[in-house]
């Protein structure tokens, strides 16, 4: 039986080599994103993005338990407030309003329905559509909630000029739509190394 490598018994052709600098390519071709051919501008903007984003949802999480709902029921509560109307608002519409899926809209609608937040009923317009609303406690909790979601907001956006917040909104709405086909093209190359991998298998 091979005797097995130890740390002593490496060649040195498995060390690092020193006085040679390894360049990693760069992770971008779009020359606009490029800084004299380097990448090093674009991936520290995209650290900052998750940074940002992740302490953004871990405010949505605060609002959520300071109402003890966690942080989608959160959003699909006020969002029905600032959504429903004098009528109510949609499924769809809610789902269009929050950026969630309509199915998770649906299951967390359930939820608060359970918790005594929301009410739902047919639509007058359209049978096979339901409308939801508020109730008086749902209302308290909006209520209870605004304090410190303001507060937040505020210190979230001090210093951002309304122009700041009109080209994050822009490069929101083109980030979004991109991001479908960024999805797309990492579920095609999964199933291509799983073909793969079958492949190597027989």
């Amino acid at each position: 039986m091979p005797k097995r490598k130890t740390a002593n018994d490496r060649s040195t052709s498995d060390l690092p080599r020193r006085g040679k600098e390894f360049v990693p390519p760069v992770t971008i071709t779009l020359s606009p994103l490029l800084k004299s051919g380097v990448d090093v501008a674009f991936r520290e903007t995209l650290y900052l993005m998750v940074l940002a984003f992740g302490r953004l949802y871990t405010c949505r999480e605060a609002f959520g338990r300071s109402l003890g709902l966690t942080a989608s029921q959160f959003i699909v509560l006020i969002g029905t407030a600032y959504r429903q109307g004098s009528e109510g608002v949609s499924i769809r519409g809610l789902a269009d309003h929050t950026q969630l899926a309509s199915t998770h809209v649906t299951t967390e609608v359930g939820r608060l329905i359970g918790k005594g937040l929301l009410t739902k009923q047919a639509s007058t317009s359209d049978r096979r559509s339901v409308l939801v609303r508020l109730t008086p406690k749902g209302e308290d909790a909006i209520r209870t909630v605004n304090p410190l979601l303001r507060r937040v907001n505020d210190l979230l956006f001090t210093d951002v000029s309304r122009e700041d917040f009109a080209v994050l909104s822009r490069f929101l709405e083109k980030f979004a739509l991109n991001s479908e086909y960024a999805l797309a093209e990492i579920r095609r190359a999964e199933r291509q190394r799983s073909r793969s991998a079958r492949a190597g298998q027989d």
